[in-house]
C-alpha cells in the first residue's frame, strides 16, 4: 500500500490537533513501522513548518520534520509539475494540484487527507484518515 500524506495530516500529528491526532498519528505509525509506505510532497515540509511556527519552537520543529524525511520518502517539486499544477484548470487550488502530482510519481494509491473534496479531480482518490484506518484495520488494504 503506497499513500502520499497531505500536509493537513502532518500538521494534526506535529500540531497534536486534539480532534484529528489520534488517527494522525496512528498513519504516521503505519508508515514508520512500514506497514504501509507512505510519502510526503516536498513541499508540505516547508508548509507545516511555516504553519507550526506558532505552536512548536524552532530547533523542535526542525528536528522533527527532518526526522521525518529521514522515514518517510519526499517527493519534490520540479518544473514539471509545476507547469503542470499551473495549467490544470480542474483545480482551483494549485497546491492540491501538486499533491496530486507528487501522488502520481509515487503511485500512490491513496492520498490521505482531510479535504477530500479538494481532490475530485484527482486521479489518485483521496481518502480521509478515519476512513483510511477503517479499511485497512477491516483487511481492506486495498
Amino acid at each position: 500500500m503506497r499513500v502520499l500524506i497531505d500536509t493537513n495530516i502532518l500538521i494534526d500529528f506535529y500540531g497534536k490537533r486534539p480532534e484529528y491526532y489520534d488517527a494522525a498519528e496512528k498513519i504516521i505509525e503505519l508508515c514508520t513501522k512500514q506497514n504501509i509506505t507512505g510519502c510526503i510532497a516536498a513541499h508540505s515540509v516547508t508548509n507545516a513548518f511555516y504553519i507550526l511556527r506558532k505552536d512548536i519552537p524552532l530547533e523542535i520543529r526542525r528536528n522533527t520534520l527532518k526526522d521525518l524525511c529521514m522515514i518517510i520518502e519526499v517527493i519534490g517539486i520540479d518544473s514539471h509539475k509545476l507547469i503542470s499544477a499551473l495549467s490544470n484548470s480542474e483545480f482551483s487550488d494549485v497546491e492540491d494540484c501538486l499533491q496530486t502530482e507528487c501522488a502520481k510519481q509515487f503511485s500512490a494509491d491513496y492520498i490521505i487527507t482531510r479535504n477530500i473534496k479538494d481532490f475530485e479531480h484527482s486521479p489518485v482518490p483521496a481518502i480521509t484518515p478515519d476512513e483510511f484506518l477503517k479499511r485497512w484495520s477491516a483487511g481492506g488494504r486495498q
